[in-house]
């Protein structure tokens, strides 16, 4: 199932307005690397909501990249614009504390940090099953277009998502263990499954 088209028009835009264009993003620019990230949902099979999330992770920043496009007192806005399941999970997403909660996320009881308000509690597993699939489509993006990025961070985030493999679907894991065990070819190009 793909994003409405209606909707992904207004993401765009609005992502164009708050200059996505124009923030530099390994590979490119952030607007790239978050259409990308979307793209790789879709391959997977994400539902639209989560695929627009794909699209939106970075509206608010993230613990890796600190540059939000929206302060979090305008998050009715993108709320507007791809639904509030979208938003919530794009919320999600950025206000993970990473050194707090990535070593407990695939637990049952797993204590998540939010690092906009301090606040710990147990999000429930679809919840966390979002999170692994958007981190994964989101870090592989960056390894596969960074070769200096996957040498300095692949056998880190290999062990990571080993660890949250009971949360990923399918698809995810094995691009995520294809692309993070591969060797990357003569000249820096990471090789293709």
């Amino acid at each position: 199932m793909s994003v409405p088209l209606s909707a992904e028009v207004q993401v765009i835009a609005l992502l164009r307005e708050l200059d996505a264009e124009t923030v530099a993003h390994p590979g490119g620019t952030l607007l790239a690397h978050l259409r990308r990230v979307q793209e790789q949902l879709a391959v997977w099979g994400a539902r639209p909501a989560l695929q627009l999330a794909g699209l939106c992770h970075a509206f608010y920043g993230t613990d890796g990249f600190p540059t939000p496009l929206l302060p979090l007192d305008r998050r009715a806005e993108l709320a507007a614009v791809i639904g509030a399941e979208a938003e919530a999970l794009v919320y999600f997403y950025a206000a993970c504390d990473r050194r707090a909660s990535y070593p407990t996320l695939a637990d049952a009881d797993a204590a998540f940090r939010d690092r906009f308000t301090g606040r710990t509690f147990t999000p429930d597993r679809g919840l966390r099953r979002d999170f692994a699939e958007l981190s994964a489509a989101n870090e592989l993006d960056i390894a596969r277009i960074d070769p200096a990025f996957r040498e300095a961070s692949g056998a880190e985030l290999l062990t990571l998502f080993t660890r949250l493999r009971p949360l990923l679907s399918r698809s995810a894991w094995t691009d995520c263990h294809t692309e993070l065990t591969t060797a990357p070819l003569p000249g820096g190009a990471a090789p293709r499954p």
